[in-house]
């Protein structure tokens, strides 16, 4: 993924009119380089998917960047944006499988091991309940429970206090475990 990162803000910055702005925004996007991806799979958990949600995100940044106002704030109005980019496809996705699965027949499924169809279906079932919960308590979850970032900066990447990032955190944890009783 870094790879095509790399190449990228360069070839952008060559056909824009600002210089200066064009170095700013190439400067904050090297530094944001793997948030977008990370948000992306956090939603999508399809590499492929989430690199061209990743791309459209930088393309629309680069867009988008001289509207900006307060440029300090980028990581977080990527972050919003890019969230926003993957959650609509995820729904387009899943309309798409909808319709799909509507005009196959209903085939058996292919027997496997148990212990992997076991896997499958716990990690299905935590997905299903990750993806049931609100939005908001499913960005707080995926960025700090599954992207690794602390409260703190789920906070600046959501642009909301730190004491509703706990408490989304706490509401989603409750509603993840009432979800997944059975599970265990």
């Amino acid at each position: 993924m870094n790879a095509w990162v790399g190449r990228w803000p360069g070839s952008l910055v060559t056909d824009a009119a600002e210089p200066a702005v064009d170095r700013d925004f190439e400067a904050r996007l090297h530094d944001s380089s793997r948030l977008a991806f990370t948000i992306a799979f956090g939603v999508l958990r399809n590499r492929e998917d989430a690199e061209e949600v990743a791309q459209d995100a930088f393309a629309r940044a680069f867009r988008r960047f001289a509207q900006l106002r307060d440029r300090d704030r980028f990581r977080a109005w990527l972050t919003r944006m890019t969230w926003r980019l993957a959650i609509d496809r995820w729904r387009a996705d899943r309309r798409r499988a909808a319709r799909e699965l509507a005009t196959v027949a209903d085939a058996p499924p292919a027997a496997s091991a148990e212990q992997l169809a076991a896997s499958n279906q716990r990690s299905a079932a935590v997905w299903r309940a990750i993806d049931a919960l609100p939005e908001k308590l499913r960005q707080a979850i995926v960025l700090a429970a599954i992207e690794g970032h602390d409260t703190r900066e789920v906070a600046r990447l959501l642009d909301i206090p730190e004491g509703t990032v706990k408490s989304r955190l706490s509401a989603a944890r409750k509603q993840l475990a009432d979800g997944l009783q059975g599970l265990r």
